[in-house]
């Protein structure tokens, strides 16, 4: 393990200004995507839509793209490497490797995330397709009492440690996702509570699994009010509540904080990162990892039609400057019409 290397690609995935582009969405998940938009979903709609995002000028404000396992191996309509794409638009190409989730049968409405067979073997042909970085999403389920409960924590951290053990000795970073899922009706307390509970459970096994905190990202929820709750967090105390709990939780070693959105509209994911970058300085870069709040507006604007690909990418280079504003703590409302 080359630990400078590691933590050089750590620290440019944070660059300030810079955020991170989850564009790994499975077959099954932006079939659903594009539905949503009346686009059927082919290998070929699949790569003229993620190429018209990577040759866009919103990847100025990305530092790194988090990419499938098909999308990776796929070539630009012109032949270019799609990779090569990203590479040249100064960004760097990274893999999800996770495999997707398995119920856990003692512990009914839970899961496991699972892919750790042969991932060795994986995470070197990725690093040969030219990723430097990979991402491992696990997944916890929460509601307002019972629910995480300790075995489905313990087997989802472990897994995400084994995984970023395998990743940087295959030289890649790992981005560490545990996310504590929005759905449902529980409060913002109960989501700190629940989020401070997998984070800490997920440092132990990143330390028992000798991983070098300097070379990996955590890629964590904030902490907000579930969808369906009466009383929702409003940006202040979302601001306040997940500082309170990074502050408690991770340790000082790590480079860099990229938030997933979970869930939240383009403007709540947005704000809610701006709103955290305002307050004192902090030992982490905090900046975005977003799919969907990156992405539903340009699918929109885009709709499957090749004279809507300006309009796509227009749509995709504001998210991502509004973002990239809001993870230097610049952006404000009024900024929202500068497309127009």
């Amino acid at each position: 393990m080359n630990l400078s290397a590691l933590n050089t690609t750590a620290l440019a995935m944070v660059a300030p200004g810079k955020g991170i582009l989850a564009a790994d969405e499975s077959t099954g998940t932006i079939r659903k995507r594009f539905d949503a938009i009346h686009v059927e979903s082919t290998e070929q709609s699949r790569r003229d839509y993620r190429e018209m995002l990577f040759r866009s000028e919103g990847m100025a404000s990305i530092s790194g793209v988090i990419l499938y396992d098909e999308t990776i191996r796929q070539e630009a309509a012109d032949g270019t490497p799609l990779v090569e794409l990203i590479k040249r638009a100064g960004s760097i190409p990274g893999i999800k490797v996770d495999e997707g989730t398995q119920p856990l049968p003692a512990c009914p409405g839970e899961s496991v995330t699972v892919g750790l067979d042969r991932l060795a073997d994986r995470l070197q042909a990725y690093y040969a397709l030219g990723a430097r970085f990979a991402k491992w999403r696990a997944v916890i389920e929460i509601d307002k009492d019972t629910l995480p409960s300790m075995t489905a924590v313990h087997v989802n951290a472990h897994a995400l440690g084994r995984y970023a053990a395998l990743c940087q000795a295959a030289g890649l970073v790992p981005i560490v996702e545990p996310e504590v899922l929005m759905d449902g009706d529980h409060t913002v307390d109960r989501c700190f509570d629940v989020s401070r509970r997998v984070l800490n459970e997920v440092f132990g096994e990143l330390r028992l699994q000798r991983v070098a905190l300097e070379g990996m990202i955590l890629k964590p929820n904030m902490v907000v009010s579930g969808q369906k709750c009466p009383e929702q967090a409003d940006v202040a105390e979302v601001a306040e509540k997940t500082i309170r709990l990074l502050k408690e939780c991770v340790p000082t070693a790590v480079p860099g904080i990229a938030f997933l959105s979970g869930g939240q509209t383009e403007a709540q994911a947005t704000a809610h990162l701006d709103a955290m970058n305002r307050r004192d300085p902090l030992p982490w870069k905090l900046t975005f990892s977003y799919g969907r709040a990156l992405q539903a507006a340009p699918q929109r604007a885009w709709s499957g039609k090749a004279e809507n690909a300006s309009a796509g990418q227009r749509a995709f280079t504001h998210r991502a400057r509004m973002n990239a504003k809001a993870s230097l703590g610049q952006w404000t409302p009024a900024l929202e019409h500068e497309a127009a």
